[in-house]
């Protein structure tokens, strides 16, 4: 009899390739960046100086960091709803972590981005932990280039 994991696998599989679905949008205010940049010691002007950052920016305003866009794909990718018949016995989920990432288009201050999921593999590393990948898109809302794209790898465990 199959375990839950293997039967997950199975689901996965069929599903390579697919897009998963797209997020709800989230808006990334300047009291998130401010609060990233103390966490992180990141202050540079263009993250933290409204007025200097209007002057002298390309940009015309502050952007949030890429590490923080980056930071932001769990609670985006959690609003994509996940079949539940991936979930049966599933014990935990671990950030892996990633084999590509890159920071295309910057976050200005008070966009709104949302994140959307292509199932790119998965892996069975035993009867019941898979290695799951996806190449997760965050969009800026109004803007024809995405902020950033990653190839997201988790280890699901099974019970």
């Amino acid at each position: 009899m199959p375990t839950n994991g293997e039967n997950a696998y199975e689901l996965y599989q069929a599903a390579i390739g697919e897009t998963q679905g797209s997020g709800e949008w989230f808006t990334v205010d300047q009291a998130r960046i401010n609060a990233f940049a103390d966490v992180t010691e990141d202050h540079q002007f263009i993250h933290v100086d409204p007025e200097l950052s209007a002057q002298v920016s390309p940009f015309g305003t502050t952007i949030a960091h890429g590490f923080l866009t980056l930071s932001l794909l769990t609670p985006l990718i959690s609003s994509i709803p996940t079949p539940p018949e991936r979930l049966t016995g599933i014990a935990m989920g671990l950030n892996y972590g990633f084999d590509k990432v890159r920071f295309i288009n910057p976050v200005k201050v008070d966009s709104r981005i949302r994140a959307t999921s292509v199932l790119a593999g998965v892996e069975k590393r035993d009867p019941n932990t898979l290695q799951v990948t996806q190449t997760v898109t965050v969009e800026i809302e109004g803007e024809a280039k995405p902020a950033l794209v990653a190839d997201w790898v988790t280890r699901y465990m099974y019970s």
